[in-house]
């Protein structure tokens, strides 16, 4: 007799972000609404705080919070005074189109669009031969090793859209080695490797703008809000210095912080070519993603170059070629069940929560009160930036998810750009430049999903990853400043 599966039990600070988001929901709504604020607009700030609440404590899933954001949209902005005839109600249809209006958006179709490419690597394992091919070149010696990891994150950023799946790869390969050569899986080595390879995942997502679905949903807040994209290669020329520079202080301080136990790890060439042997010759299906991947690649790197086909709508193309009878390497039947299709709805809430904060002018009335509360009014650019830069780091450390972040603060942040009135200011260039900050997830395990999975493999605790993670932060922070003041503000965007 089969036993159903029990659930697992809901912890007490679960429950208590759900009672308390909803206690702050009714407390916000409680409050008379300020004469500069619309009705609406004051209902989305509480929704707005909800959500925040309930992201940070977990209370529920993801995909249960997007369906509680859209609920209380519809009904509590549904309920409120049409803006443009005050009399009557704007309506819980209008509300709801508003509130779903993030699954229609480019970014929706691209983050919904780079799961599939996941997919295709998985099953083709075309990512894992990438990563066996980098790491059985560079040798033995725990330095090149660990440099080998890096360098294959790197690559895999440019062809994997999602940190988690780029470290779903690499978390076998690392723990494959070490316990074939009889290293206990929380060796120092292994924490060394492990955590490297998370921290390093956080800068090539900076880097690299489809690395990230956090990126996406900034880039589409841009095109919406500011009338302005941003392209590719235009992204990866000014994130790439500040990046790769990153990764190296990430790897001399890991290295002096996290220290291995060998410096050669005998017998690993060996292992290793055994684990590249076991995966056989590249099947006509990797060559076939390769080829796909690599033509995608093209596109979005020479997109508004050499031709104007936006990246959304290539890497759709591609996506129809994996699909494609005769020249498909997967079917709908295999892909559907492995998409995570509750992070899509996330995503489409998210942007849609966003969007409607920027329509009831509720951002804008945010953005003021921030202004006001760092007095900022007459404040430079590059003062601007890190004070705000600053907040968003620090309240980061509260969210398990930076495209929760970037839904709930970029619209906030493109108010406020937009209504500075600061010499030389770059709207588009300043928003590009606090995405970057939001992607900081680097102190605790739990501040990113890829920084979840590499601690379930259990080759570390959360002591060592803040060793590293603290740290990072503060020099990742110091020296973004100062590219904001030089490098970025060179090229325009501060």
């Amino acid at each position: 007799m089969s036993q159903e599966k029990v659930a697992p039990s809901r912890t007490k600070v679960q429950n208590i972000g759900l009672i308390l988001g909803f206690l702050i929901l009714l407390g916000i709504l409680a409050i008379p609404t300020p004469e500069t604020l619309s009705t609406g607009g004051h209902r989305m700030i509480g929704v707005l705080v909800f959500a925040i609440v309930i992201w940070m404590t977990s209370a529920v899933s993801y995909p249960v919070s997007a369906t509680m954001i859209t609920a209380l949209t519809a009904l509590l902005l549904g309920f409120s005074p049409n803006p443009e005839a005050p009399a009557k109600l704007l309506g819980t249809g209008k509300a709801l189109t508003m509130a779903i209006s993030g699954y229609s958006s480019n970014a929706m179709i691209l983050v919904g669009a780079a799961m599939f490419i996941s997919v295709a690597m998985r099953k083709t394992g075309l990512d894992r031969r990438i990563a066996m091919a980098v790491l059985s070149k560079v040798g033995t010696k725990v330095n090149r090793i660990y440099f080998g990891v890096l360098v294959t994150g790197l690559i895999l950023s440019f062809f994997v859209p999602s940190a988690t799946a780029r470290l779903a790869c690499l978390a076998p390969i690392i723990i494959g080695i070490t316990e074939s050569l009889g290293i206990p899986r929380r060796s120092q080595l292994a924490a060394l490797l492990m955590v490297g390879a998370t921290q390093a995942d956080t800068f090539w997502n900076i880097m690299v703008q489809t690395a990230a679905a956090q990126n996406l949903v900034a880039v589409g807040f841009m095109n919406s809000q500011l009338g302005q994209a941003v392209s590719w290669i235009d992204w990866l020329t000014a994130a790439a210095p500040y990046s790769i520079l990153m990764v190296i202080i990430s790897y001399f301080l890991s290295k002096m912080l996290i220290k291995p136990e060998f410096d050669e790890l005998v017998g690993g060439d060996e292992q290793l070519a055994k684990m590249k042997a076991e995966m056989g010759p590249m099947s006509f299906d990797e060559k076939k993603l390769l080829a796909i991947s690599v033509a995608l690649l093209f596109f979005w790197s020479t997109g508004g170059k050499l031709h104007s086909i936006d990246t959304t709508t290539t890497t759709i193309v591609a996506i129809v070629l994996f699909f494609f009878p005769g020249i498909g390497i997967m079917d709908w039947k295999f892909a559907q069940s492995r998409i995570d299709w509750g992070s899509v709805v996330m995503f489409g809430a998210g942007i849609g929560l966003g969007s409607v904060l920027l329509k009831t002018k509720a951002a804008t009335w945010l953005a003021n009160v921030f202004v006001t509360a760092f007095s900022l009014e007459t404040a430079s650019v590059f003062l601007l930036i890190a004070i705000m830069s600053a907040f968003l780091i620090v309240v980061h450390l509260g969210f398990a998810s930076a495209t929760a972040l970037s839904s709930s603060m970029i619209p906030i942040v493109i108010s406020i750009v937009v209504g500075h009135t600061a010499d030389g200011m770059n709207p588009l260039g300043v928003t590009m430049l606090m995405q970057y900050s939001i992607c900081f997830g680097l102190v605790l395990p739990v501040n990113s999903p890829q920084g979840m999975l590499s601690y379930g493999t259990d080759t570390y605790d959360v002591k060592t990853f803040m060793k590293t993670g603290i740290p990072l932060t503060i020099i990742g922070y110091v020296l973004f400043l100062v590219f904001a003041a030089t490098y970025w503000h060179w090229i325009g965007l501060s």
